[in-house]
């Protein structure tokens, strides 16, 4: 009955969206009338010449499309140097370590706001709890950024970019109806020049057990709505809002001997609105931003019940002053308020708030065509930690076909309300005279255009983490610990780019020690892949699109059943297929096609090889 009505609600909204799809066909470069072509911003505390500066990639729409990716770990995991492990299958808890960094140092955000979850005991964002159907662009930021985000972007970050879809369109798949994602997109422009858009999406994944020796299955299922609006009140003027909401309901396992394991219910939203101002050699903005967590986990007759807010105010003008120097600054204020209650044979629970306020301010100087230099830096007065600065430096030089880079740039991640005033059965209390962790990074980069369609890039990178936080051995509280950490590594890319194909070849060397020399686990010290996508023409059933992904993931340190111990590499190749048809785009996505059973964590079990079918039709 459900599913039936599931069908009924997309075949309606696909019949009655046909007669509002007037307009939507063309792409304007104005996007003060028509359709823009260009709807993303750029990077937070930049301007014209020092976003040169910056390390981002970008994966758009069409890119997730296009990979079959279901999830945001599917999107992540074929991402050089950022590491995934997740505690099962689909909908279950997911670490990320980027460049090495623990899996607390990557700063989440939504349009350039951070939304890390402040009930958290360690401050980790669960990234296995995100599907991206609503999501229009993810944007990786590798490396500390804490002159652009603000605190806790030690290893980097990931931006979720909700910008309006001027694409209608309905994409439905899966292998059965226990294993399946129905998404709706649609945008309407009224006659008074509001630009008004939908996006909703539902998951469904039941697959295997959590555990690797595990015998019940560990269903999820995801549900999102996303609301976007902007209009242009005047002509260099435009207002914009954000309604952004995910649920997740997952089956977990108590923990890597209980099979029975528990319920959790997963829920965020977060609402934004702002004002963008444009002219010629200006942009400003101000953005409001509320967040909510409410996550709840039934664990054999009890609940463990976690909740968090956030409200964050951000205004930021960038300005070309002349054909040489660009320049912007701008403050931001985020309060956030978190509470958490866990019962069973576990207790442990926290209460408390803290409040940031940040300063910021970038310049981009252009010496001549072949060589700018970008400054960027930002102070935070923190309630708890106090005033902490963090920056970065990065030298632009072009050679013929080489171009080079140096950065040097610190990031720094604040305490978080379980560290500051937690409490558990095991005595640990908080400790409110912790200071932030820190970071100092450098890079050299270089690339190597061969030709128009062939480039070579390489960065290399060293970075220092000290005042880590941890328990300390009398196990009573939270404490800054005097080992440091230290990351080092070599990244290297070679990309194709041809008439309607793509391929990148890249390689991670890579390695993540404590000041003592010990290793530190779930880091690779070498990954490689590919990631190749073409259009083929046929004579006989005419044009298909390819989609090829391909990662080693090399031999690492993890705990496994009672020691650490080293765990064998994998090779994992995900393909997808697309057809035109009809008026329809028909899809056969394949993930894990070498169908290899491999346990990331340890004692966690990861899926086989998947087959999902499906289509897409644009309106």
């Amino acid at each position: 009955m459900l599913n039936a009505l599931r069908i009924t609600i997309i075949i309606l909204l696909w019949n009655v969206s046909i007669a509002y799809s007037s307009g939507l066909k063309n792409c304007e470069w104005d996007n003060r009338v028509g359709v823009p072509c260009i709807t993303v911003k750029g990077t937070p505390n930049t301007s014209v010449y020092s976003s040169q500066g910056v390390n981002k990639q970008i994966i758009n729409k069409q890119d997730i499309i296009n990979s079959g990716a279901v999830d945001l770990k599917d999107v992540l995991k074929i991402i050089p140097g950022v590491d995934i492990f997740q505690s099962g299958p689909i909908g279950q808890q997911t670490s990320v370590f980027t460049r090495g960094s623990e899996s607390n140092h990557t700063l989440v955000l939504l349009n350039g706001i951070p939304i890390n979850d402040q009930s958290v005991t360690d401050g980790l964002f669960d990234f296995g709890q995100d599907f991206i159907q609503t999501i229009q662009q993810i944007e990786i930021y590798k490396g500390p950024s804490g002159a652009h985000f603000g605190p806790n972007a030690i290893g980097g970050a990931v931006n979720f970019i909700t910008a309006i879809d001027y694409k209608n369109n309905v994409g439905i798949s899966g292998y059965n109806t226990e294993n399946n994602t129905i998404d709706v997109n649609y945008t309407k422009i009224t006659d008074n020049g509001w630009h008004l858009n939908f996006k909703g999406a539902t998951t469904k994944s039941k697959t295997g057990s959590a555990l690797a020796d595990g015998t019940e299955e560990d269903p999820s299922e995801n549900k999102q709505v996303n609301l976007n609006a902007e209009k242009w009140i005047s002509d260099n003027v435009k207002f914009r809002a954000t309604a952004y909401s995910r649920y997740t309901d997952a089956d977990y396992d108590g923990s890597a001997t209980d099979e029975m394991g528990y319920t959790s219910d997963n829920k965020m939203y977060a609402l934004q609105t702002g004002i963008d101002r444009l002219t010629k050699d200006t942009e400003d903005n101000l953005i409001l931003h509320y967040q909510n967590y409410d996550r709840e986990y039934a664990n054999s007759g009890y609940l463990d019940e976690y909740n968090s807010e956030a409200v964050t105010i951000r205004g930021e003008r960038k300005i070309k002053s002349t054909d040489k120097l660009s320049f912007g600054y701008g403050g931001e204020y985020k309060y956030d308020w978190g509470a958490f209650e866990n019962q069973g044979t576990y207790e442990a629970s926290t209460k408390g708030h803290v409040s940031d306020t940040g300063f910021f301010g970038n310049a981009g100087y252009k010496f001549s065509e072949d060589i700018i230099l970008s400054l960027y830096g930002r102070t935070d007065d923190h309630k708890i930690t106090g005033r902490n600065e963090t920056y970065k430096i990065n030298l632009t030089k072009i050679i013929d076909r080489f171009k080079f880079g140096i950065t040097h740039s610190t990031g720094l991640r604040n305490p978080t309300l379980y560290e500051l005033y937690g409490t558990d059965n095991y005595g640990i209390t908080g400790n409110t005279s912790l200071n932030p962790e820190k970071s100092k990074t450098n890079e050299l980069s270089g690339e190597y255009r061969f030709s128009d369609n062939i480039t070579l890039g390489m960065t290399g990178y060293r970075t220092s983490i000290f005042d880590s936080i941890e328990t300390n051995d009398a196990y009573t509280k939270h404490e800054n610990q005097l080992l440091d950490l230290e990351q080092e590594g070599l990244e290297t890319d070679l990309v194709f780019k041809g008439v309607d194909q793509y391929l990148s070849l890249f390689s991670v060397f890579s390695k993540s020690k404590k000041g003592n020399g010990q290793s530190q686990s779930r880091r690779p010290g070498r990954t490689h892949g590919a990631n190749y996508t073409k259009k083929f023409l046929t004579d006989s059933i005419g044009s298909f699109n390819l989609n090829f992904n391909y990662k080693y993931f090399g031999k690492h340190i993890d705990y496994d059943r009672g020691v650490n111990r080293k765990v064998k590499s994998t090779d994992i190749i995900d393909m997808s297929i697309s057809k035109n048809l009809f008026s329809n785009n028909f899809f056969i996505n394949i993930s894990n096609l070498l169908d290899e059973h491999y346990e990331r964590p340890a004692e966690y079990n990861q899926e086989g090889r998947q087959v999902r079918f499906g289509f897409r039709r644009s309106y």
